[in-house]
């Protein structure tokens, strides 16, 4: 019966993450998703995110800290609770020293696209980054 609680309440947690994440608590094949480009691991199916979603199941340990790092909560929080939800990082807010815990999907397929070309490439599109952020830094 205790099983059944932990399994409702780390849903509440990670339906309000999500809104506040700003990504809908109500589309399991949005979550399974956003979470599969995310997570290096086994891909996630949209009936095991259902699952996540409804209460009727608990990720794994490692599904659950990727999860809370995208959404950028505590693991410990979003699995067992404690006294208010704790703000999510979102892009744009962290210093160069704290760097946001959770990207875009369209950053993460950037990401992809970059390791797609060859080195010689990369490097001029490393380059043109690090131009771009110093040019932002001087404003």
């Amino acid at each position: 019966m205790k099983a059944a609680f932990e399994r409702k309440d780390f849903s509440e947690r990670l339906q309000l993450a999500l809104r506040n994440a700003d990504y809908s608590p109500d589309s399991p094949t949005q979550l399974a998703r956003e979470f599969n480009v995310r997570f290096t691991g086994n891909p996630v199916t949209v009936h095991a995110a259902r699952k996540w979603l409804v209460g009727e199941a608990i990720p794994t340990q490692e599904k659950l800290r990727a999860l809370a790092n995208w959404l950028g909560v505590p693991a410990e929080w979003l699995r067992f609770g404690g006294e208010e939800m704790p703000l999510p990082v979102r892009a744009g807010e962290a210093s160069d020293a704290n760097p946001p815990e959770r990207f875009a999907s369209e950053d993460l397929k950037l990401i992809a696209d970059l390791q797609r070309l060859d080195e010689h490439y990369r490097v001029i599109a490393r380059e043109i980054i690090r131009m771009l952020v110093r040019i932002n830094r001087e404003k």
